[in-house]
């Protein structure tokens, strides 16, 4: 698709970089990214991909707005309290850019729904905040060779990494993960410093534009660390489990 004079002087900072231009801005416009969770890190994740000018967003969340998210969930406003989630999203996004596609889905993606949802887009985020969700989105991606974008925020902590079935190289969420190991945490439970799913949203809306681009190298294969609290990051390095039950019959040895 061409940019129309508009889309050009909007995107002008993103196509005037190295290795970007118009072709990456081009490519970026027909593409859609499936977010789910409208919450702290979906809510910066979504608008960095409006801004950015992704071609269309859906974003799917069973919740309402609730008083308690506003410290930390940017797509919401005090006058939304009470309403669906993703109306609100809705409303700030076009806000943002009154172009983009959205499609609002006032749901929890389950079974056929996630699937067929997986499988309509170019790159999944999971802003999801509980293990159940994000093993059956795992699951759906690596069926459908989705890329996906995964996040965690917590306290002061957060954690990022890239996840590419579509490639066929690297592991998957259950390489990391295994069902009914780890302990369930929440910020409900734990806390959450406002600015941290800021700074993993945001990372997460980066690594999809360098994924839908092919500008520069994902985290696929890595797991980032931040520690807000001492400012401080790790990255360490994610393997395949040849013995996965969910993507190890999608891997050539």
């Amino acid at each position: 698709m061409d940019l129309t004079d508009s889309e050009l002087l909007r995107y002008s900072r993103q196509i005037m970089l190295p290795d970007f231009g118009i072709e990456a801005q081009e490519r970026l416009l027909t593409c859609r990214a499936l977010v789910i969770g409208a919450g702290g890190l979906g809510s910066a994740a979504a608008i960095y991909l409006a801004a950015a000018g992704i071609g269309g967003l859906i974003i799917a969340d069973h919740d309402t707005v609730d008083l308690s998210n506003l410290q930390r969930q940017i797509l919401h406003g005090t006058a939304d309290l009470g309403r669906p989630k993703v109306d609100s999203a809705r409303e700030r996004l076009r806000e943002i850019n009154p172009a983009l596609e959205i499609i609002a889905l006032a749901a929890r993606l389950e079974g056929q729904a996630l699937e067929r949802q997986v499988r309509d887009a170019d790159i999944v985020i999971d802003a999801s905040d509980n293990f159940t969700t994000r093993f059956a989105i795992n699951i759906a991606c690596v069926l459908n060779g989705t890329p996906l974008v995964s996040g965690a925020a917590i306290r002061y902590e957060g954690q990022l990494t890239v996840f590419r079935s579509d490639l066929a190289t690297g592991p998957c969420y259950h390489c990391l993960y295994q069902e009914g190991i780890e302990e369930e945490q929440t910020c409900a439970e734990n806390g959450i410093l406002a600015p941290v799913v800021g700074i993993i949203g945001s990372l997460q809306a980066l690594e999809a534009v360098k994924a839908l681009t092919g500008i520069g190298e994902t985290l696929c294969g890595r797991l980032l660390l931040f520690d807000g609290k001492h400012l401080e990051w790790r990255t360490l390095a994610l393997k395949r489990d040849p013995s996965c039950r969910v993507c190890s019959t999608r891997h050539v040895s």
